[in-house]
């Protein structure tokens, strides 16, 4: 099967105004008295400190952005990325959902921006300038949240109606661009892989001195990246397929509070984790 059967390729963009800006005043105050040997520096001032509304869209679009890198993989150096195509309504629901949840926040930091302008004028006192505040219309066009999907090109695939011999060229030239783009790609599954196993393995390591604690994540995140990887394993990679299914075998089982009460068990575990970190090429 096509790679371009696999995935497609989709591009998230979203926008948050930072409502930061640097005052000047304060910052010539700060630089001239501190020593003549230390850097200058800028003083920042958090347009609506003590409110949370807008802050909350930050941090809602953080979750999303992240949501975002988990189900994709890398493919252009920046924007486009890879999402298979098992994963593609899950995906898009998701995304979905997200997107009116962002456009719901707005929403309420818009109905409040007025107040909060007003609350800003007793928050920051003399750091207050009402030209840091742009009128409402101004401010609606500092948030966005968008997303594309298009298709996976295939390799080599030119109409071009140039010389044969430089045609020929170019698509050698993209060919090779895009096989590398895709081997970077699929680095991603394994990387993941890797860090997961790694952590666990120290995570599990007894130091003798009783101070570890062990979360349910200990043993519901390599799960979840299993069966994450089954999508994410857009070539159908004998090895990485091997590996996953060896973390899941050795997940098979597993108590975390067993985990918890019982160096055996903890000790057992780490052995079949470390097989695995041992077996294959990271």
């Amino acid at each position: 099967m096509s790679i371009s059967a696999s995935a497609v390729l989709v591009e998230l963009n979203i926008s948050v105004w930072p409502a930061a800006k640097i005052d000047r005043e304060i910052t010539s105050q700060v630089n001239a008295s501190a020593s003549a040997h230390k850097d200058a520096s800028q003083t920042k001032k958090n347009l609506f400190a003590g409110t949370s509304l807008r802050a909350d869209i930050e941090k809602f679009a953080a979750r999303v952005r992240l949501y975002n890198n988990q189900h994709t993989l890398p493919w252009a150096d920046k924007g486009e990325r890879m999402l298979p195509t098992k994963l593609f309504m899950d995906y898009k629901q998701t995304m979905n959902g997200y997107e009116r949840t962002f456009n719901m926040l707005c929403d309420n930091f818009f109905d409040e921006y007025e107040r909060l302008v007003e609350e800003a004028k007793v928050n920051l006192g003399s750091m207050y300038k009402a030209e840091d505040y742009p009128d409402l219309t101004e401010v609606r066009k500092k948030f966005s949240f968008r997303r594309s999907v298009k298709p996976l090109p295939e390799a080599g695939d030119f109409r071009l109606d140039i010389p044969a011999h430089d045609l020929e060229e170019m698509r050698s030239a993209y060919e090779t661009q895009y096989s590398e783009k895709l081997a970077e790609a699929m680095r991603t599954p394994w990387e993941r892989l890797h860090e997961v196993l790694l952590g666990m393995s120290k995570k599990l390591e007894d130091t003798g001195d009783g101070k570890k604690r062990y979360h349910d994540s200990l043993i519901s995140n390599p799960l979840e990246l299993c069966e994450l990887l089954t999508k994410l394993n857009v070539t159908n990679d004998p090895k990485l397929e091997d590996a996953r299914r060896q973390v899941e075998l050795a997940m098979l089982g597993a108590d975390i509070e067993e985990v918890k009460e019982d160096a055996l068990v903890r000790e057992n575990l780490k052995s079949k984790v470390d097989a695995i970190l041992g077996k294959f090429e990271w």
